[in-house]
């Protein structure tokens, strides 16, 4: 079976470069500060900024290290805790873009977040800002910050970002208790005006443990939801590869299972929640083919490598080595860029190179970074590795 020759559009997109030369994005947790307390917080933020975090010295050489790899050079978002907390952040993205680096920022919606300082950091050249909104309400997403009023915070920040010039990115955590909204919070982010909605699925690690995942047929009803929507506003998911195998499944008319009451629910509330907007239709977004340590790097504060800010796994540490080395030789990252090493049904899995499952899932939940991904209900099919295998994908 091949794909109709009027599916033009690349439906899932490689990256261009070998993925153990060089990685396509680079996470740097520039500071631990933050003046939130976040339910889910990956980094458990303290409060004010630890001492033994990388210094101005100690920072530029780690940008110099990223600018050393093959171009075109990684992407480098600078998140935290709060990035904001650093007075020095404009110099950092200065230095960065002076070297040639594509920059942009993570930062929370406290204070420190203000119109003139937005303006510092886009003269400085950063050129994309991601906001967090998790909730379609106050009352849940206040919930999630820890904060009451962060919600109308956060609606005004968005405003000044892009007035700031910036690229809004819109980052939301997904859970079993705020799954019901997406809906609702789909209509809030289109009407931020906001370029992407990224969706992250929650990894039980840090303060997330706190809070409830969903289980496996729930992602796959919201994997598929998002691909519904996909078309009115561009989408990414985060600690769901398999999204890349149900869009591609999807194209090639080979689904394998009946979708859940979850997608039921979100089908007929979603047609609620965009009644009398002005949607543009748009092509989808295909994904990319990137995954923890395979095209994604995490630097934390104090410069421990990681291949996932979800997946506490160190694999090196660039005080005592340069990141390429740490990159392209650590067994750790190699062993993530190896997918026959992969155990489970995502060793038996038709789709591992492209998917891999979530690797910090695994490990979350097994203790076992190359296990099955237990947030993945797909059951490997034979037939889907002769079928999909012809399917096009961008160069």
């Amino acid at each position: 079976m091949s794909i109709p020759a009027a599916a033009a559009r690349p439906v899932v997109r490689h990256q261009r470069h070998d993925v153990g030369s060089r990685p396509f994005i680079v996470i740097w947790e520039v500071t631990r500060a933050c003046q939130l307390a976040c339910l889910h917080c990956r980094a458990d933020a303290i409060k004010r900024r630890n001492p033994l975090e990388l210094d101005a010295s100690e920072s530029r050489a780690l940008l110099d290290s990223i600018a050393s790899f093959p171009t075109p050079h990684p992407l480098v978002v600078l998140t935290g805790g709060d990035p904001f907390e650093r007075p020095d952040l404009a110099e950092l993205v200065r230095y960065g873009t002076g070297l040639g680096l594509s920059v942009s920022l993570s930062p929370s919606v406290t204070p420190n977040l203000t119109a003139d300082r937005l303006h510092e950091l886009r003269d400085a050249g950063a050129r994309a800002v991601s906001l967090s909104l998790d909730g379609a309400t106050a009352l849940t997403h206040d919930g999630f910050r820890g904060i009451a009023g962060t919600f109308e915070q956060t609606l005004e920040a968005a405003q000044l970002v892009r007035e700031s010039g910036f690229r809004l990115q819109v980052n939301s955590t997904v859970t079993r208790d705020n799954v019901h909204e997406l809906p609702a919070l789909l209509a809030r982010v289109i009407d931020l005006g906001a370029a992407l909605w990224s969706v992250f699925f929650l990894v039980p690690t840090g303060r997330g443990q706190q809070l409830r995942t969903l289980d496996a047929d729930q992602v796959e009803d919201v994997l598929h939801w998002l691909a519904d929507v996909s078309h009115v506003i561009a989408i990414k998911t985060t600690e769901a590869p398999h999204y890349r195998r149900v869009v591609l499944q999807r194209a090639a008319g080979r689904l394998t299972s009946e979708r859940g009451p979850l997608y039921d629910e979100l089908g007929r509330t979603t047609s609620v929640a965009l009644h009398g907007m002005q949607l543009r239709q748009r092509a989808a977004r295909p994904p990319i083919d990137v995954n923890a340590g395979r095209g994604f790097v995490f630097v934390d504060h104090q410069g421990k490598v990681y291949p996932s800010g979800f997946l506490p796994h160190i694999a090196g540490d660039v005080r005592a080595q340069d990141l390429v080395t740490i990159y392209r030789e650590s067994p750790v990252f190699r062993a993530l860029r190896s997918p026959e090493l992969l155990r489970g049904k995502c060793g038996r899995c038709a789709f591992r190179e492209l998917c891999g499952g979530s690797r910090s899932h695994a490990y979350a939940v097994t203790g076992d970074l190359l296990d099955s991904d237990p947030s993945c209900s797909y059951e490997p099919d034979d037939v889907d590795a002769t079928t999909l295998s012809g399917t096009p994908t961008a160069p």
